[in-house]
């Protein structure tokens, strides 16, 4: 039996579905094998899911918007050779509860190796602080990288800022020059992907590491893809205002492309982390600052504190002056506010 043959019927459904164009209920049953019901019944299960789907009569089914559904074996080809060394297991999986924790209850990847999982969905996928993270099936990217690090750097508690840095390195290579210009991707301290202050992604690091020894670290990334009014709505309701590589005219049916350049990105960054630390990721942070120079509230356990942001230290703290002078913040709850 093939691997998509393998696959939940709703899965090989929206792989059918994700390059576009309309699929009769009985062509779909004919070549999966299936009856007419269980094909209804599979495009009522992605419509749950989020999936927007259009049914006309007589016509079939097909995505509002197409997308490439996620392809292992494309992503992996599509990988340079050194990224492919580094490389033990990518996997791509229908349904999770969570990528990063199913790669976290892993041990035995090598020193300065990596494995790769996405999902197309994840039933209890996590954002910072214990956040529900939301995404529907092709709306979003959904991908970890398990990394064992031979030995943990001193500053490792910067890591969610240079995986920044090589997220937009990555998707800098897909957005046209002229959208980068006028719609600049930012970085907002500590996890978060912006473009013109609405949240494109963010990232989600678990960590584990004995003191001066190896350790291992999974690192999670959402990217939104292309968001419908619904998501868009749950999402502002969570307090977030969204954006999406769609709105960047990256199109959907670039998921792979761009799951490949993450890796490669993240596995190169990783390399130089491991051995120089943030140091050679500080300045292209510091440009993508999305803070700097703009009045914040930084909220910890203790309190919340009001000031301007006035970058990153050496080893990846948040510099807020107040009026008691510089306050350093290794972590905390970020949020602009309106200049008085």
């Amino acid at each position: 039996m093939s691997a998509s043959a393998a696959q939940p019927l709703v899965a090989r459904i929206f792989r059918k579905l994700g390059p576009g164009g309309f699929h009769s209920g009985a062509a779909l049953a004919a070549e999966l094998g299936v009856s007419r019901n269980a094909i209804w019944k599979a495009v009522g299960t992605l419509k749950e899911l989020g999936v927007s789907i259009h049914a006309v009569r007589n016509r079939g089914y097909r995505l509002a918007v197409p997308t490439a559904p996620l392809d292992g074996e494309l992503i992996r080809d599509s990988l340079n050779s050194t990224t492919r060394a580094r490389l033990r297991q990518l996997e791509v999986a229908w349904q999770l509860e969570s990528t990063n924790s199913t790669l976290f209850a892993r041990a035995d990847v090598p020193p300065e190796h990596c494995d790769v999982l996405l999902a197309e969905v994840q039933s209890a996928g996590r954002g910072r602080r214990g956040r529900t993270w939301l995404a529907t099936p092709g709306g979003a990217l959904c991908l970890s990288l398990g990394w064992s690090l031979g030995q943990m750097p001193r500053d490792m508690g910067s890591l969610g800022l240079v995986v920044g840095v090589c997220a937009l390195q990555a998707l800098r290579a897909h957005i046209p020059a002229g959208i980068q210009a006028s719609t600049p991707l930012q970085l907002k301290w500590p996890n978060d992907l912006n473009c013109a202050g609405r949240k494109l992604g963010g990232i989600l690091i678990d960590m584990r590491a004995e003191a001066g020894g190896p350790g291992y670290v999974v690192i999670g990334i959402g990217i939104n893809v292309a968001l419908d009014e619904t998501a868009r709505s749950q999402i502002n309701a969570a307090g977030t205002e969204p954006c999406d590589l769609k709105s960047l005219e990256v199109s959907p049916l670039q998921r792979n492309a761009v799951a490949a350049s993450l890796i490669e990105c993240l596995v190169r960054g990783l390399t130089v982390f491991e051995h120089e630390g943030l140091r050679p990721f500080r300045e292209e942070w510091q440009e993508a600052d999305a803070l700097r120079g703009r009045a914040v509230n930084v909220t910890t356990v203790q309190e919340t504190t009001r000031g301007v942001a006035r970058g990153i230290d050496l080893d990846g703290a948040l510099l807020v002056e107040t009026p008691n002078g510089l306050v350093r913040f290794v972590s905390g709850e970020v949020s602009v506010r309106a200049e008085s």
